[in-house]
């Protein structure tokens, strides 16, 4: 019988945190420079509008077009959220198969 370190699986807040920025700078990297300034400003419309909505919003709203990596909406929704221009008002885990059950955000402008 193996027994495992009591400090095996031990949850590492800062760990997580590091590999989660570490992601997103990687996703925002790889990320074309016309579709984050056409997120960007989607994003801004929706805000100055004072309704809450998502990231499937701005394309329905014919705002932004999906992107080629699912992973590019969190940074700059997070940039946005930085700049004070949206803030979150409730989450939940995606129901598209395609997110693997990701956390989705729901934002509202902060202005």
């Amino acid at each position: 019988m193996s027994l495992k370190s009591p400090t095996a699986n031990r949850i590492n807040p800062a760990a997580g945190e590091r590999l989660k920025a570490q992601g997103m700078t990687e996703a925002d990297d790889a990320t074309d420079d016309d579709w984050k300034s056409e997120c960007d400003d989607g994003i801004a419309e929706m805000a100055r509008r004072r309704i809450p909505f998502q990231a499937s919003d701005l394309v329905d709203e014919g705002l932004v077009r999906e992107p080629a990596n699912h992973h590019q909406w969190g940074p700059r929704f997070a940039h946005a959220a930085r700049r004070g221009v949206i803030r979150e008002v409730a989450a939940t885990k995606s129901k598209r198969t395609a997110s693997r059950s990701s956390r989705l955000v729901t934002w509202i402008g902060a202005a």
